[in-house]
């Protein structure tokens, strides 16, 4: 079953204060996202990200185009009951406690009274705050705040999630456990879709992504299809500092790093460069093709648009 079908959705502001100008924030966006998988949607900072899921949620209006979340229409309350959204700068009232603010949402997302102080605890626990229920958000730090607002997304369970920007404002060892949240969402067959410029993260995670620039929407694929292509290249990789010559004239790129040496070249010297390692006595440690990486792809269906603004100023 299709958990998200956009179908030419479009949304076009007015700009300026005395003669407005129409400015076009996301031009006619066609795309799906299958049930159970987690859906990475990317872009740099002003992309529209932000824009297509406002207008997924309903909080702003098409211009243009419909879209359909769990097979309802995006304004059906049904459809609402089922989903958890995230924004990307979650604001809450500074003087709750974390366990009062989630109290709150579990009563606007229909939890039941007997089962919501369970719950709660256990999405404190999951998003790393099981110590700090009782603690104004005031004295709560970006990412802090950041993990509240997840919590309270998937508090009442939802069958899909939206998230814009989770990562935001937390350390590496909190995007560590949001992206183990996310596994574990999908693993209890729920849908994420999230919006992220960090490609790390969405290489880490997605079964698809979809990358959008300017409000046009510029590649959509699995990410192992995406990045299963070969450069004609290999990595090879040993231990020690030293760099044959008669490797650098095979044309390699040489680095060294600590104890060890990556050197990238053509695949057609692999033999020649690991017979010029054996003979030099280098204990050889790896191998490895060198492959399209999801950063390769995403600045390539970035470059078309950014040369033809060259082209033009």
């Amino acid at each position: 079953m299709t958990a998200i079908e956009i179908l030419g959705l479009e949304k076009t502001y007015s700009v300026g204060f005395w003669r407005k100008k129409p400015k076009c924030a996301l031009k006619p966006l066609h795309l799906r996202v299958e049930e159970g998988e987690i859906f990475g949607f990317l872009g740099p900072n002003g992309a529209g990200k932000t824009t297509t899921l406002k207008l997924l949620m309903g909080l702003v209006f098409p211009t243009a185009g419909s879209a359909r979340i769990l097979g309802m229409e995006v304004d059906d309350p049904r459809m609402k009951a089922q989903i958890g959204f995230l924004p990307e700068q979650p604001y809450f009232y500074d003087y709750l406690t974390a366990r009062e603010l989630l109290n709150y949402y579990g009563q606007l997302s229909g939890v039941a009274s007997k089962e919501r102080a369970h719950k709660i605890d256990e999405v404190l626990q999951r998003v790393g705050l099981p110590e700090v229920g009782g603690v104004q958000l005031r004295k709560f730090s970006k990412g802090m705040l950041q993990r509240v607002g997840i919590a309270q997304a998937i508090l009442h369970d939802p069958k899909l999630v939206f998230f814009d920007e989770p990562m935001s404002g937390l350390d590496p060892m909190g995007r560590r456990e949001v992206r183990d949240l996310m596994e574990q969402l999908k693993q209890e067959g729920k849908t994420v879709f999230f919006s992220t410029h960090i490609l790390s993260d969405a290489e880490a995670l997605c079964d698809r992504v979809a990358i959008i620039h300017k409000g046009e929407l510029r590649g959509v694929g699995a990410v192992a299809d995406l990045t299963s292509s070969v450069h004609g290249k290999v990595e090879i990789v040993w231990q020690g500092t030293t760099v044959p010559s008669s490797l650098r004239a095979l044309g390699a790129e040489c680095h060294v790093t600590g104890d060890t040496v990556r050197a990238v070249l053509s695949e057609a010297n692999q033999d020649s460069a690991i017979e010029a390692l054996r003979r030099e006595r280098l204990r050889l440690i790896s191998v490895i093709p060198v492959r399209t990486s999801l950063e390769d792809y995403f600045v390539q269906k970035l470059q078309p648009s950014e040369a033809v603004a060259g082209v033009r100023s």
